[in-house]
């Protein structure tokens, strides 16, 4: 009975997928050995405030945007993932050890932009790889199996960032992150990608690059999803409010794992509802959780209560994070799931910068518990505009049957 069940959750899951889950796993091992440590390598060994973290966490990944569009649709128009998600990982692999040579917050943002640029490449043709390697009955599943592979590997990263720090220190560990990365990055040789049947014309593929040419409900859901991403804090607040309250930096770390932990184990079960009852309800829940997350975080002044918002902050990431992908995909014309992927990517890439700006203003020049009632705010609104954003998934469903 216990085999049946295994073989259950198995299900759907393809060789390809499986080994984009290990590249994740082995990528996310090594970044999660270096970027929760970021905001504190900032903060205590360079000096730096809480609004240059969000500077550097904000541009960062709104330097890499454009490229998630690109990438995306250049991928659709020539009908190839691997070599994007190769190049993707690569370049991310070898900047790792060179923020072990950041003296200055200026370096650490440089750094981080060309990372980020390796993740623009690889996001959007690996997600779509991963929707072709799967049927569309599973597709929740496989997006939340992707993601837990890679939850894995950031609870591991994040527990040898814990137990390293007090060793080594940040420089050292930044170095030794390059090996699981690479190992990633050789991973993706034994990918095998299938030619989709699927093109775009020459004369139109310029015309697809524009937002308003996409469906209108995948707009709409875009839209939504961005206002929601302005006021999404991250992580990085996070570990911020832990150290706010008197925690040292290695056992913020460890409450960075334990979130991760939480999305792990979460993650395929909230995407395998997804594919049962729909994404919008299992998105519209997740951003309810996060509004909870953010009241919480404004009254929390204890160890025993960040605790609990660590844990509730991974069942929300865990509720969005490969449901919203899928979501994309469902709402996205056939031939054009990489370019429909990049561009939600890139717009929540785009609100990334003025959000992590707002946030770290609000932090620096009101209160912390300012940045999280800007969090809970935009949530809520976010949850309001839901409402006109239809699902497919029920409609899926019901055709597979």
């Amino acid at each position: 009975m216990k085999k049946d069940k295994q073989l259950q959750i198995f299900k759907g899951i393809t060789k390809n997928i499986f080994i984009l889950g290990l590249v994740s796993l082995f990528n996310d091992l090594s970044s999660q050995m270096v970027f929760p440590l970021i905001p504190l390598f900032l903060t205590t060994v360079l000096g730096a405030s809480a609004y240059v973290v969000g500077v550097v966490e904000g541009a960062a990944e709104t330097t890499a945007s454009l490229l998630k569009v690109l990438s995306g649709y250049w991928s659709d128009k020539i009908q190839k993932r691997k070599r994007f998600v190769l190049l993707g990982y690569f370049l991310s692999s070898i900047t790792k050890p060179l923020f072990a040579l950041a003296n200055v917050w200026s370096f650490v943002l440089f750094i981080r932009v060309i990372e980020r640029i390796g993740k623009g490449l690889r996001v959007a043709p690996r997600d779509a790889l991963v929707a072709e390697s799967c049927h569309e009955s599973v597709r929740g599943k496989a997006y939340g199996f992707h993601r837990a592979m890679d939850g894995i590997g950031s609870v591991l990263g994040a527990l040898l960032a814990f137990l390293l720090l007090p060793i080594f220190g940040y420089h050292n560990i930044f170095l030794f992150a390059f090996v699981p990365s690479i190992i990633a990055v050789f991973a993706i040789l034994f990918i095998q990608e299938k030619k989709s049947p699927a093109k775009i014309e020459t004369k139109d593929a310029a015309i697809k690059l524009r937002f308003k040419e996409l469906p209108t409900n995948l707009r709409l859901f875009i839209i939504v999803s961005s206002i929601f991403a302005l006021g999404h804090f991250g992580y990085a607040f996070l570990l911020l409010r832990a150290q706010n309250i008197g925690l040292a930096d290695n056992m913020a770390i460890l409450l960075y794992a334990l979130f991760y932990f939480v999305y792990t184990i979460c993650i395929i079960p909230f995407g395998v509802l997804s594919d049962k009852i729909g994404r919008k309800p299992v998105l519209i829940m997740g951003y309810l959780v996060f509004a909870v997350t953010s009241i919480g975080l404004i009254f929390t002044s204890n160890i025993y209560a960040i605790l609990l918002f660590f844990v509730t902050y991974g069942i929300f990431y865990a509720m969005i994070d490969g449901v919203q992908r899928a979501f994309v995909v469902d709402l996205a014309p056939k031939h054009l799931k990489a370019t429909s992927l990049g561009i939600f990517h890139a717009a929540i890439g785009l609100v990334a910068l003025p959000g992590g700006f707002i946030a770290g203003l609000l932090w620096d020049k009101i209160s912390p518990e300012s940045t999280f009632a800007y969090g809970f705010a935009l949530s809520i609104i976010s949850m309001g505009l839901f409402i006109f954003v239809k699902d497919k998934t029920k409609i899926v469903n019901l055709n597979n049957r």
